[in-house]
């Protein structure tokens, strides 16, 4: 009985840890946000929503790995506890590179 409640205890913890970024969807963003842009402006944008994707992902792995550290030395998840867990953030940048990449696909543009 005991090993049982270890075990729910153990699983409730984990379910509170930080994703990895690969496991995180992208938000929904219809590419009409972005329709009335043009190419140029579409590729500077997208250009800069790469660096902001990559940069969360970077920090989402890291809330990841201080989540299985924290809940292995002490048994809370660190980051998603203090803050650092960025799933929100990462799910609405991938969300706006996949709109931003349909709208320059759907206008034809040259891709980079």
């Amino acid at each position: 009985m005991k090993q049982l409640f270890l075990l729910l205890g153990v699983s409730a913890l984990l379910a509170g840890c930080a994703k990895g970024p690969d496991a995180i969807a992208p938000t929904p963003i219809p590419i009409a946000a972005y329709s009335s842009d043009s190419c140029k402006s579409l590729a500077n944008q997208l250009t800069s929503e790469r660096s902001t994707l990559a940069s969360l992902e970077s920090q989402q792995r890291s809330a990841q790995t201080g989540d299985a550290v924290g809940v292995f030395l002490i048994g809370v998840p660190l980051s998603s506890v203090s803050g650092g867990d960025k799933e929100g953030e990462l799910s609405v940048a991938k969300g706006k590179v996949q709109a931003m990449e349909l709208a320059m696909h759907s206008k034809k543009c040259p891709t980079a």
